[in-house]
């Protein structure tokens, strides 16, 4: 397969906090994830760096509809007529009718919506390629897999195409080669144990590289799947424990932030605030508190 190319979008003037990855299938461009709208300027230049325009574009393959990964979908297929989108059945109809993604999400940004992620277009859903996960198709010279990967959203997939392996979020967050990786685990569906099948399903696939949309790409090898379930499991025992102790959001997410950055600042000095804008902390304590309400009130089970 041909290299892959990995493009920084330079979220907010920042890099090293956004990536998509490119490569040639040999019938038109494949793109792993487009972005938010608002990145699409950074997508065009990371583009050009290699001789390619968005009009090479054929293949948008989303691991999830999250503003970061999908956002851009609806405006790259209205500049580029030839290209479709794959994705996963549950997020489908979210893409035709985007109006609850963006409701939801204004309630978290308010007024910086436009700033942040820019639009979010309808797509046609005759413009898609619905997957479940399983499949398995040829493009080009690219024989491509789908992988159905939930934990971090009940719509996520991950694509294994030759010796690449491309993760989205469920192979964490990892901004540096020294840096653990961390579960990013924003509300509303995060699934600890789904997650963990997840990652017993990818960690032992034939591939040689994991490409990750925060940020960059590294090897594929026990100890980035080792880390990312241990500190997993650290940041949601921290949560457990606040909860247990009856304390609430507040009071919880200020304790976890400081935990998390103090553990990261010992892995590179410049890693807390970039890490703080590829991944919230307290977005990832909401999701952890969600968690823990949520299989609480499940028959059969404890908090």
């Amino acid at each position: 397969m041909t290299d892959v190319h990995t493009i920084d979008l330079n979220f907010q003037d920042t890099p090293g906090v956004i990536a998509a990855s490119v490569f040639d299938t040999g019938d038109g461009l494949a793109l792993i994830d487009s972005g938010p709208t608002s990145t699409l300027p950074a997508l065009e230049e990371g583009l050009h760096r290699f001789g390619a325009e968005l009009r090479d574009l054929r293949h948008i393959l989303l691991t999830h509809i999250h503003f970061d990964h999908a956002g851009a979908a609806g405006t790259l297929l209205s500049r580029v007529p030839r290209a479709r989108v794959y994705v996963h059945e549950r997020g489908a109809p979210h893409l035709a009718r985007p109006e609850k993604l963006v409701a939801s999400a204004t309630q978290i940004y308010g007024d910086q919506m436009e700033r942040l992620w820019g639009e979010m277009r309808p797509i046609d859903p005759e413009r898609m390629q619905v997957l479940s996960g399983g499949e398995f198709w040829r493009t080009g010279s690219a024989e491509m897999r789908a992988l159905y990967t939930p934990g971090h959203a009940v719509h996520h997939l991950a694509y294994h195409v030759g010796d690449e392996l491309f993760v989205g979020d469920v192979g964490g967050v990892r901004l540096a080669a020294a840096q653990t990786p961390r579960a990013p685990t924003p509300p509303p569906d995060i699934d600890l144990e789904r997650w963990r099948e997840s990652v017993a399903t990818l960690r032992d696939l034939d591939a040689r590289t994991l490409h990750l949309a925060h940020f960059g790409s590294y090897p594929q090898e026990a100890r980035h799947w080792d880390g990312l379930l241990e500190k997993m499991d650290v940041d949601a025992g921290w949560v457990r424990g606040g909860l247990e102790a009856g304390r609430g959001f507040e009071s919880i997410s200020e304790e976890v932030t400081e935990r998390l950055l103090d553990e990261l600042a010992q892995e590179g000095a410049e890693l807390p605030a970039r890490y703080e804008f590829a991944c919230p902390p307290w977005m990832s304590v909401q999701g952890l508190m969600r968690y823990w309400t949520r299989r609480a009130a499940r028959p059969g089970t404890s908090g």
